[in-house]
């Protein structure tokens, strides 16, 4: 072999794999496009990146990217990794995962403090279930001025099946029986409801 394809090899294995930093993206179409900055010297455009199913993001300007060149073409090239050194979250604990944004919102699945929702002052919406369930062996605890529901509230919903607006309707029309009457200044107790809550 010569001197000049063992080179052109060399040069190609060497390019291989790269690294560069986000300038642009495009999410709209059906893989995600980016340009970067190589280098002083180098920008290359349309790049794609390859995303893990079922999970995408957008990584802002300034991102690391990690990237793979099909046989060592730089025309030919796919990102592989991302990384935002400023947005980072650090000092994870081995076996402990993060889901992160830019502005600070997280779902931080911890080693022992179980599942950690961050909305950092944000709206947090579930949509187009059919039912949700929480499966919670002591207790469901929430720490609000306010909880509001727009249908019926039940209780005790695997029994009586009743709800809280039906209890209100057995309260206001129940009666107390009042035994053994005196006139005058004497001080009256009601008995039990007739109608038991």
């Amino acid at each position: 072999m010569s001197k000049g394809f063992m080179d052109r090899a060399a040069r190609r294995i060497l390019n291989i794999i790269g690294r560069a930093r986000v300038n642009l993206v495009k999410d709209s179409g059906p893989v995600q496009m980016v340009q970067l900055t190589v280098n002083d010297l180098e920008t290359i455009d349309n790049i794609p990146v390859v995303h893990d199913f079922g999970f995408s993001s957008n990584p802002p300007e300034g991102s690391d990217v990690a990237m793979v060149f099909v046989g060592g073409d730089r025309s030919n090239g796919v990102i592989v990794a991302s990384n935002h050194q400023k947005y980072r979250v650090r000092n994870l604990a081995p076996g402990e995962s993060v889901i992160y944004t830019q502005d600070g919102k997280q779902i931080y699945l911890t080693a022992s403090g179980g599942i950690k929702v961050a909305a950092n002052g944000q709206p947090v919406e579930v949509d187009n279930a059919t039912t949700v369930t929480i499966n919670a062996a002591t207790k469901v605890r929430m720490v609000t001025p306010l909880l509001e529901c727009t249908g019926d509230i039940v209780d005790n919903c695997d029994t009586t099946g009743r709800s809280m607006a039906a209890d209100r309707a057995l309260y206001d029309e129940h009666k107390h029986p009042i035994v053994n009457i005196q006139t005058g200044g004497s001080t009256i107790n009601t008995g039990t409801p007739t109608v038991t809550e």
